[in-house]
């Protein structure tokens, strides 16, 4: 008599890996019907664009430093860096608003202020990484004091505040819609599907796989380890400024505790989301569902009285341990 087919190893290898991939999203999807169940405004309309148009600053970050966490790097100055672009942008609109007729033109400029700074500082990392053979948790906790000390002194303190004629101009950037969802959503959209083609459609892409996985292998290969490395960090850059560009006109000013603990939420988000900590392997698709299932834990704790939302940060540093763990049991 012929014997059933037995499945394979390698079947049954295969379908436990696309399970684990699917875990951020099961997990989302249980999170969603508990926030429903646990509080009758939790799904309605108006809260869901409040979540991802909160869940839009972290997540564009987290989209940048999910390619430098997959090439084997890290960045923990994101917050701080955040925090100076926004006051540098809002003291150079402060002070080119007197001096140009059009606060049109002066609020453009100073947008495109924090794109320059971001990609500077994402570059500084680099060269610092890359020329300097420093690792990039020293570089990168190095910076996150020299950027929030900075930012500081400019403020003497206090806040840096937008002067109110700009803050009107700039407001729609934050305040405004398209076809009822939120300016903040759709740039967090187009951010993510840029950075999806990117890693997974480009040979630049498949360089920062490679060197995540091995760097070494990656040399021989003749892949411009340095050149890519540094373009991770400046990529990450931009997008810290395209987050704070975002960010500046929501409160129209900036302070000390500007971007506070952005750093840890960007991490969360992308390992949340299945990227591997020590590299060569992570998703775009992945760290968009991870930075929308932190918003969604912020949102059920603010929504309910469970645990104090005083405890965000915590649970989100559980996440964090929990994943890594689960990542190191996995190898």
């Amino acid at each position: 008599m012929p014997q059933e087919p037995t499945k394979s190893p390698r079947t049954a290898t295969h379908w436990m890996g696309r399970l684990h991939g699917m875990g951020p999203v099961i997990g989302l999807v249980l999170l969603l019907i508990a926030g429903t169940l646990l509080n009758s405004n939790f799904a309605t309309l108006d809260n869901a664009m409040n979540v991802l148009t909160r869940t839009a600053f972290i997540g564009i970050i987290a989209v940048g430093m999910c390619f430098v966490i997959v090439s084997g790097g890290i960045d923990l100055s994101v917050g701080s860096m955040a925090a100076l672009i926004a006051g540098s942008v809002i003291m150079c609109m402060n002070t080119l608003g007197p001096m140009l007729a059009s606060p049109v033109l002066v609020v453009v400029l100073g947008m495109a202020l924090a794109l320059v700074l971001g990609a500077l500082f994402g570059l500084a990392h680099g060269l610092l990484i890359t020329k300097g053979r420093i690792e990039p948790f020293i570089v990168t906790l190095g910076t996150l004091g020299i950027f929030r000390a900075y930012l500081t002194y400019f403020a003497n303190g206090g806040a840096i505040t937008l002067d109110n004629d700009l803050s009107d101009v700039y407001s729609p950037v934050y305040y405004a819609s398209l076809l009822g969802v939120p300016i903040p959503v759709w740039v967090f959209l187009v951010v993510a599907l840029l950075g999806g083609v990117i890693l997974n459609r480009t040979a630049f892409g498949r360089y920062v796989q490679a060197i995540g996985s091995n760097e070494q292998v990656a040399r021989y290969a003749a892949v411009d380890v340095d050149r890519i490395k540094i373009l991770t960090y400046v990529l990450l850059g931009v997008c810290v400024g395209i987050a704070t560009l975002l960010y500046v006109p929501r409160l129209g000013s900036a302070s000390p505790t500007t971007g506070l603990l952005w750093e840890l939420e960007a991490i969360a988000a992308v390992i949340v989301g299945g990227t591997a900590l020590k590299g060569g392997a992570g998703s775009i698709t992945g760290t968009v569902v991870g930075a929308i299932l932190l918003s969604v834990i912020s949102n059920i704790l603010n929504l309910t009285s469970i645990i104090s939302v005083y405890l965000n940060a915590a649970v989100q540093g559980f996440v964090i341990i929990s994943v890594a763990f689960m990542q190191r049991s996995k190898r």
